[in-house]
């Protein structure tokens, strides 16, 4: 029997047991040894003789991302082709009874409501080598989707996206699904008032180069036609333009675009104040039709981003009075704060009463009116209001049939001229803004991370604050 009993005890195996292994912190994973012979203990993550280095790009990946791990474990060990997984947990001690069980640490609830903090960044943030692009697919369907980071083909470049204004075109498109003829069929990139940095270039290109900052113009003509020739390339029949179907706009991450429309900022001009290159531009290509010079008395209608500029520009370009009307007091008194020299909250007057309240604050009336809403009774306040012989320019577009009071502008030769977005305008805007000839920095009322692009769309929508800018840039806080 005491044999016996010998041979069973010599016959079974013995448990490994490691001179460290009660060194382990609690739920801390084992470590696979080198060459991946198996478990391997030691001191903790903590021990940097020991620990092994971390993966190519770990502490970057984000949550919600394929190389991000999963929360609360370990980082799983880097194989192959992405492969590899994490070492299992190591065996007991002593006792050889299979494996333990790890405690996990508790996962804390997600506050909807908290600010995802740079560390632990929130899950619907994406991977900074992803293309985060804000999209409408239809009337009232917008979305935040990853689409690929595309290559710049000739005479092009790839820009890392920084700021990107909303416009009231972008509104329209996720709210109605067209703006006129320009009918959304397909899903679309928005955005068109944009900057960025260079982070490549196609072949070709030789003024710009990887670190420039610049400022897109998003009107560039597919073919040298009689408009560009003359040099109103903006009413070319096939111009590219961003975020009007079928063309993506550059509310994105990453964005191409053609060299030649792509301009260098000056040191001392923001990113913020590149983008709102865009919107100025309306103002200047108005101004410059309408005719406004040194002494010029100005009539705006709507105090919105683009009757701000407008008014910006008019002072600039000598008009000696501006006076603007809208419905909103707090609107009205950014207009002041921008150069506005009288205002009119419009509450219940007609059109003729709004021109006689006009007339009155200048002590005539205004040789020119620029109409930046596209309303009905704001286009006959125009008319009404317009000096005989002056000029009613029309910037904002509202239903395609109006009603205005065509008589009274034929028998005083008031002259009617439209503007379709803008011209030759990007090289002179950057000279203002370079020169602090003008300011439109307090244009800028609201930002938000692209990762909130929703929801900066619904503020826009609800008329907050002024321009709503959008960074598109998760690793750069500057202006």
């Amino acid at each position: 029997m005491l044999r016996r009993a010998l041979r069973v005890a010599q016959a079974r195996p013995r448990a490994r047991t490691s001179p460290t292994s009660c060194r382990i912190p609690r739920g801390a994973p084992a470590r696979l040894a080198p060459g991946g012979r198996g478990p391997r203990q030691g001191r903790g993550w903590g021990h940097r003789a020991r620990s092994p280095p971390p993966p190519a790009g770990a502490g970057r990946a984000e949550r919600g991302s394929p190389a991000a791990p999963a929360e609360g474990r370990a980082p799983a060990a880097e194989g192959p082709r992405g492969l590899g997984a994490a070492p299992g947990p190591a065996r007991r001690a002593a006792g050889g009874r299979g494996r333990p069980r790890r405690r996990r640490p508790r996962r804390r609830p997600l506050d909807p409501g908290a600010e995802p903090s740079r560390a632990e960044p929130s899950r619907a943030m994406a991977a900074p080598g992803q293309n985060l692009a804000v999209v409408v697919h239809r009337a009232g369907d917008l979305r935040l989707e990853n689409r690929p980071i595309p290559e710049p083909g000739p005479n092009e470049v790839l820009l890392r996206m920084h700021s990107v204004g909303i416009c009231g075109s972008d509104v329209h498109y996720w709210q109605h699904g067209r703006i006129g003829d320009f009918v959304v069929k397909d899903p679309m990139v928005l955005g068109h008032e944009g900057s960025g940095t260079v982070v490549k270039v196609g072949s070709g290109v030789t003024h710009l180069k990887p670190g420039d900052r610049v400022a897109i113009e998003p009107g560039v003509p597919r073919e040298t036609d009689e408009f560009c020739k003359t040099g109103r390339y903006n009413l070319s029949p096939t111009i590219f333009f961003c975020a009007t179907p079928p063309d993506d706009g550059n509310l994105c991450r990453y964005y191409k675009h053609s060299a030649s429309y792509c301009y260098k900022l000056p040191d001392n001009v923001t990113f913020e104040e590149g983008a709102l290159i865009e919107p100025l531009s309306v103002g200047i290509h108005a101004c410059r039709r309408a005719g406004v010079t040194l002494g010029s008395k100005v009539f705006v209608c709507g105090s919105g981003p683009i009757g701000l500029v407008n008014v910006i520009v008019a002072k600039m370009m000598g008009a000696a009075t501006v006076v603007v009307t809208d419905l909103s007091a707090s609107r009205l008194q950014k207009a002041k704060e921008v150069g506005a020299d009288f205002t009119i909250q419009v509450k219940n007057e007609t059109p003729q009463e709004v021109a006689s309240k006009v007339e009155s604050l200048l002590g005539c009336m205004p040789e020119i009116t620029v109409e930046c809403t596209g309303v009905q009774a704001c286009i006959q306040a125009g008319i009404y209001a317009t000096r005989s012989g002056g000029t009613l320019v029309l910037v904002g577009l509202g239903p395609e049939m109006v009603t205005v009071p065509i008589v009274n502008a034929a028998v005083r030769e008031v002259d009617i001229r439209g503007i379709f977005r803008y011209c030759n305008t990007w090289p002179v805007a950057i000279f203002l803004l370079a020169s602090k000839r003008i300011n439109v920095k307090p244009l800028v009322t609201h930002r938000f991370p692209l990762e909130k692009a929703l929801e900066a769309f619904e503020a826009t929508k609800r008329g907050e604050g002024v321009k709503v800018m959008l960074k598109c840039d998760p690793t750069d806080h500057n202006p």
